[in-house]
């Protein structure tokens, strides 16, 4: 099972630490970020990892090389000219990804253990093209589900924009995305369509959303209580490092979550 990593982001949020080191290799519990996902999927079933670097580039290089890429192969899509943001880092990983079998994307600075085997197993049962990790959590942006946890767009409440534009939200389900997702490639024909009015850079948010009528996309919200934690704030990274504080990695990632 194959996996991408987004790990070049710049971490403008967490300065000054990340005026030194990528946000991918601050530190939880005493492990890099990069680390525990890649030990949390590799625990899922992954053997192999797509890994996209911007950001302090040749540091993510030499940690991984320095833990013997934690025993999976392991490929970097380099976006060191040119940060491509979610959509665009999946399409530029493409000749990797695209052998036919669904694959796991995961932020690198995304710290949770729900089980990530049954959203693969929710996905490959559902037959979706994408699985999105749902989360009823404050936002001011959401994506948007029928009755049956289908995606029908994505509303920002601050703003009031919608995708679709005037989309009727009132009898949708509003869910958080908890920056974990199953994909198909089956959507990399889209991806490509989009790509050529949206240019190399484009976020998966606005695809997906555009899109959701082309495309079987659903909601997988965890049946068991888990953490989750975007490390990407200090107020968020402190809270992290307090629930994780003397936990080990063999312990964070046992029974496969």
């Amino acid at each position: 099972m194959k996996a991408m990593i987004f790990a070049a982001g710049l971490g403008t949020r967490l300065r000054p630490i990340t005026d030194t080191i990528p946000k991918a290799l601050i530190e939880v519990g005493g492990v890099p970020m990069l680390g525990r996902v890649l030990l949390k999927l590799k625990a899922a079933g992954v053997d192999e990892a797509i890994v996209n670097i911007h950001h302090f580039p040749d540091l993510i290089r030499s940690y991984l090389a320095a833990n013997s890429g934690f025993g999976i192969t392991i490929h970097i899509s380099d976006e060191t000219p040119l940060l491509l943001d979610t959509g665009g880092g999946i399409l530029a990983a493409r000749k990797w990804l695209d052998d036919g079998a669904p694959f796991i994307v995961h932020n690198a600075d995304i710290l949770t253990d729900f089980n990530v085997a049954d959203m693969m197993a929710a996905h490959n049962a559902a037959g979706a093209d994408v699985t999105l990790l749902g989360q009823h959590r404050t936002t001011s942006r959401h994506f948007l589900f029928d009755s049956g946890m289908r995606l029908v767009g994505w509303a920002n409440t601050a703003t009031h924009k919608t995708i679709p534009e005037n989309l009727d939200c009132i009898s949708l389900q509003p869910l958080a995305f908890g920056g974990v997702s199953i994909v198909s490639p089956s959507v990399f024909p889209l991806l490509e369509r989009y790509s050529e009015s949206a240019g190399r850079v484009f976020s998966t948010t606005p695809f997906y959303a555009s899109y959701a009528a082309a495309l079987d996309i659903r909601a997988h919200i965890p049946a068991n209580p888990y953490r989750w934690f975007d490390i990407g704030k200090p107020a968020t990274l402190a809270e992290a490092r307090a629930s994780y504080r003397g936990s080990t990695v063999g312990m964070d990632y046992c029974s496969g979550k």
